[in-house]
């Protein structure tokens, strides 16, 4: 028996803000959005700017999407993707869209806020397609498909963010951003969402050398990953959410070094497609 294929593709890679210029060009200067695709189904998490390019594409294919967007949390760099995505104007499209760090606020709430004025020139309620919106508690586990479990899991960051595990066919990815960690300890939450985790997706915004400065800012480091990797037995680290003040070279530098202390490490750039 062939089991279903399960893909995982890079449309935005950075955090804060996008970063586009002819320094970025080889790893992207476009915010967080990553496609996993469990068999047929399509769930995406975090709509920064690289999820136009998704919307694009889906709809270039001239068929209705029907998916999942699955935020970490609603800071703009995550959110600003949804009033320029494609499948949203399309009647025919289905979106379900989660979140799991409002508290009660409600994620239908924070999204209609992005987009009235006079910071946005058009109200969310002009989209077409059917949408609907899922709030829940992190911590919780989530079946969102047949087949495809999710465990997720609390962050350490400013407003709060939720972690996400994806089982399916099989496979683990762990999706880990925006998160600060604690000189010190590893963070257990983090930690039980990697276990054993086939690609494990982490915040190294920046270096063990850069921490100091930025604390409570947030964010993690590449070195920090690594820790949690090899603690939990994951398989392969991706080094994401780059600094936009990061560019090719210095990631490179990034990419030898990580190489270097954990091979097989990965630093996450616009385009990749991996299969866990």
């Amino acid at each position: 028996m062939v089991h279903p294929d399960c893909t995982v593709r890079f449309w935005g890679v950075r955090g804060s803000i996008a970063c586009p210029g002819p320094d970025t060009v080889r790893y992207g200067g476009n915010t967080s959005c990553v496609e996993i695709r469990c068999g047929e189904r399509i769930l995406v998490f975090d709509g920064g700017t690289g999820l136009r390019l998704l919307g694009n594409e889906l709809m270039c294919r001239g068929q209705p999407a029907d998916l999942d967007i699955f935020y970490s949390h609603t800071h703009f760099d995550h959110i600003c993707g949804l009033p320029f995505f494609a499948p949203c104007y399309d009647a025919r499209s289905r979106i379900r869209i989660w979140a799991g760090h409002l508290n009660g606020r409600g994620i239908e709430t924070v999204l209609n806020k992005m987009m009235i004025a006079p910071l946005f020139p058009i109200p969310m309620g002009i989209f077409t397609a059917r949408l609907e919106f899922v709030d829940f508690a992190a911590g919780k586990k989530l079946t969102p498909h047949n087949g495809i479990r999710l465990a997720t899991g609390q962050l350490n960051h400013p407003n709060g963010a939720t972690g996400y595990r994806i089982e399916f066919a099989g496979k683990v990815v762990a999706y880990i951003t925006d998160t600060e960690h604690r000189p010190g300890g590893l963070d257990r939450n983090v930690l039980e969402l990697i276990r054993r985790a086939d690609l494990m997706i982490y915040d190294a915004t920046y270096t063990d050398a850069e921490f100091p400065e930025h604390r409570d800012w947030g964010h993690s480091t590449w070195q920090e990953g690594v820790r949690l990797a090899d603690a939990a037995g994951v398989r392969t680290l991706v080094i994401f959410h780059h600094d936009p003040g990061h560019d090719d070279a210095f990631m490179d530098q990034v990419a030898a070094e990580a190489a270097a202390v954990r091979p097989g490490t990965i630093v996450a750039r616009e385009g990749l497609v991996l299969r866990p």
